[in-house]
C-alpha cells in the first residue's frame, strides 16, 4: 500500500519559472551579463541556486562573477520569490483528496531551504508533513539521502512511497532510493526526458496521480 507521495516542488507543485527568471535576470545584468528568456530556464532550474546561476551565465564566467550573480539573486530573490509562483491547476484539490486518505505528504526540493519552507507553508499551511529544501545537512538530489531521510522520518518503507517530480532529477532521485516515480509533463521539462530516465508512471494532470495511487493501492488488495 502507497501510504506516502514525496513531491518535488518547483515544475511539480508551483509554477515558479518567471519568479526564478526574473530574480536570475536581475543578477545577471547587475553583473553586465545578458538576461535569457524565461522559457531558458527551464533548462536551467533543477540542480540548485549556483547551478541555475552558472548556466544563465554561460561559459567562461569566473567563480568569482558567479558568486556575485548568485548573491544578486538572492538579495532578490529573498522580496520577489512569490510575485507569479503559484500552485499548478488541480494541484491543492489533489493534496486534499491525499490527506483525507490518510497519505502523508512530503517535499523535497533542491530549492533552498527557508524559500522551500515558505512556499509550501504560504501555499499549502500546515498540509505537508516534512519540508526539505537544499541545505548543507543532505546533498542535491539526485543523491538519494534526503529522501531516505524524509522516509525514515515518516516511517514508510520506499515501495509505500511515490516520488513525483517533473525531471530527470527526480526519477534518479526515487530510483537511487528504491522508490516508484510518477513524472509529471506539466512542468518544466519535455516529456521525452521523464520517458528517457525511467520514470515508472507519467502523468499529464493531478487526476493521473491519484489513478496510478489508486491503482497501486487496490492492486495490493
Amino acid at each position: 500500500m502507497i501510504q506516502c507521495c514525496v513531491f518535488d516542488l518547483d515544475g511539480t507543485l508551483v509554477n515558479s519559472l518567471r519568479d526564478l527568471a526574473e530574480a536570475t535576470n536581475y543578477a545577471l545584468l547587475q553583473n553586465g551579463i545578458s538576461a535569457k528568456s524565461v522559457e531558458e530556464y527551464r533548462y536551467f532550474v533543477g540542480d540548485g541556486v549556483f547551478k541555475l546561476v552558472e548556466r544563465a551565465a554561460g561559459p567562461g564566467v569566473s567563480q568569482e562573477l558567479l558568486t556575485k550573480v548568485k548573491q544578486g539573486f538572492d538579495d532578490y530573490y529573498t522580496s520577489h520569490y512569490h510575485v507569479y509562483t503559484e500552485f499548478y491547476p488541480g494541484i491543492f484539490p489533489l493534496l486534499q483528496d491525499l490527506k483525507k486518505q490518510g497519505i502523508r505528504l512530503a517535499v523535497i526540493s533542491n530549492k533552498p531551504h527557508e524559500f522551500a519552507v515558505r512556499i509550501v507553508e504560504e501555499f499549502a499551511p500546515g498540509m505537508f508533513d516534512s519540508v526539505m529544501g537544499n541545505s548543507p545537512q543532505f546533498p542535491k538530489k539526485p543523491d538519494p539521502a534526503s529522501l531516505l531521510h524524509t522516509m525514515q522520518t515518516l516511517n514508510v518503507h520506499p515501495l509505500e512511497c511515490l516520488f513525483i517530480g517533473d525531471s530527470n532529477v527526480d526519477v534518479y532521485t526515487g530510483h537511487n532510493a528504491g522508490v516508484p516515480v510518477i513524472g509529471v509533463t506539466w512542468g518544466f521539462r519535455p516529456r521525452q526526458e521523464l520517458e528517457a530516465a525511467g520514470a515508472d508512471y507519467l502523468a499529464d494532470c493531478p487526476e493521473d496521480i491519484k489513478q496510478v495511487l489508486d491503482h497501486l493501492n487496490q492492486s495490493v488488495l
